[in-house]
């Protein structure tokens, strides 16, 4: 007697633009293996979209424009959410979970926003969130954090996290161009959207810190909590000038866990444009590559670096996912989800120490590098470096701080700002040992 075949895992698909239709078509091309890895075939029993008439190369029969009803149906087994933003894809994850269904999904916005609430509904309806998309795309990066590392404690994770901005970055650096050119660049080449806010903005690289930070240190972060700049402001002179002192500027995700001097740690998280040493890792990341850099107690230092975005990327990622929730379905288990019990304290950005990188067009007289000097004094940052470069109506001093708390360097450039010798404060960067 033969055995009856086994019954395929039902996935809904929500969502079939970039990301959507290459896991489609990863579920497709993939099929035997899948069957194999998770012991029952994966089958696809609807896709919802806006537009149907927007995929003609996808069965039509297939398609819904009713996602509700879609993730209600009672033979879906698992639902892929790869539609973004935050509704509708929060409404449509929670009624996932309140009928017993797992979700992989690549939304970077809503879990950085709404994470700890999403992962107590699927801890409450044992069933399982994954979304190993969401950051830094086909990069294997969020399972170690929760698993692999799960043994030790992590110090730091410091990551470049956004392709777009890390092309125009790298472009600048490599050609002397200025931002607006290596921006017209990027989104000839489809680095860039065509409203690069969410990139250039640092908005994009802000979510993955939160759910980077919040995975690191087992403390919930949404991207609230995340201080923010992006690289609209960064010019061809202060990629030169970082080029001059062994540098090169980098967007940095930084994600910290800090000591705060009363026997407890604190977190501290930022997106910002920042000077890097060119002998660390992460200054050889170019283009539109992403790498994360992690710091743990017992393990050292690790490194994870690849394509950071795209469909195909970003497929493999959700599909790594689809697998392992779909043996945990057929296991009858769910998976190891984040935990916050450490709940530590947020630190402010105004008590977060760093380094700043000061570029001052002065009065070229004699007195100015002491007047300069002493309004770093009075808000007791110490200066590493000063150089002065042109003469006459083209000086310019060149500062580079030691570490101090960011509202004193802050409050320093503010009254740097009112100095009548001071015709202009031209340039602020932080720079960043990564030690």
């Amino acid at each position: 007697m033969t055995a009856a075949p086994p019954v395929p895992l039902r996935v809904a698909l929500l969502g079939c633009g970039t990301v959507g239709s290459a896991v489609l078509r990863l579920i497709e091309d993939q099929a035997d293996d899948l069957t194999a890895r998770i012991g029952r075939p994966v089958e696809v029993v609807g896709i919802a979209v806006r537009r149907p008439a927007h995929h003609p190369d996808v069965p039509q029969h297939l398609l819904t424009t009713d996602a509700a009803a879609l993730v209600a149906r009672d033979d879906v087994d698992l639902v892929v959410e790869v539609i973004g933003g935050i509704e509708p894809a929060r409404s449509l994850m929670y009624a996932a979970f309140a009928s017993g269904k797992s979700v992989v999904s690549a939304n970077k916005a809503l879990l950085a926003e709404d994470g700890p609430a999403l992962h107590a509904a699927a801890a409450e309806a044992g069933v399982d969130l994954y979304y190993e998309a969401a950051v830094a795309g086909a990069i294997p990066l969020l399972r170690p954090l929760r698993e692999s590392l799960a043994g030790d404690q992590l110090r730091r994770v410091v990551g470049i996290v956004n392709g777009t901005t890390n092309y125009i970055l790298s472009r600048m650096a490599e050609t002397g161009a200025g931002f607006a050119e290596a921006l017209a660049e990027a989104t000839e080449l489809g680095y860039a959207e065509a409203d690069p806010t969410a990139d250039v903005d640092g908005f994009d690289a802000a979510a993955k810190a939160a759910i980077l930070a919040s995975l690191a240190f087992h403390t919930p972060v949404s991207s609230a909590d995340v201080y923010r700049e992006g690289i609209s402001a960064v010019s061809a002179t202060d990629v030169a000038r970082a080029a001059e002192i062994g540098c090169t500027v980098k967007l940095l995700a930084i994600c910290e866990r800090v000591p705060n001097g009363a026997g407890t740690d604190t977190v501290a998280v930022r997106v910002h444009p920042a000077m890097i040493p060119t002998t660390h890792p992460l200054a050889a990341v170019g283009g539109a590559f992403n790498a994360v850099f992690v710091e743990a107690e017992a393990a050292g230092q690790l490194m994870f670096y690849g394509q950071g975005a795209g469909g195909e990327p970003t497929a493999s990622a959700v599909l790594g996912d689809l697998v392992a929730v779909a043996r945990n379905r057929v296991a009858g288990a769910s998976g190891q989800g984040p935990t916050g019990y450490a709940d530590l304290a947020i630190r402010p950005m105004a008590e977060t120490p760093t380094r700043y990188h000061v570029s001052l067009d002065v009065a070229d007289r004699p007195g100015v590098l002491a007047a300069v000097a002493q309004e770093f004094a009075r808000q007791d940052v110490s200066i590493s470096t000063v150089r002065q470069t042109g003469r006459g109506d083209a000086a310019t001093l060149v500062i580079v701080t030691h570490s101090a708390p960011d509202a004193a360097l802050s409050a320093t450039i503010a009254a740097l700002r009112d100095m009548p010798a001071v015709r202009g404060v031209t340039s602020v960067l932080r720079v960043e040992g990564l030690s």
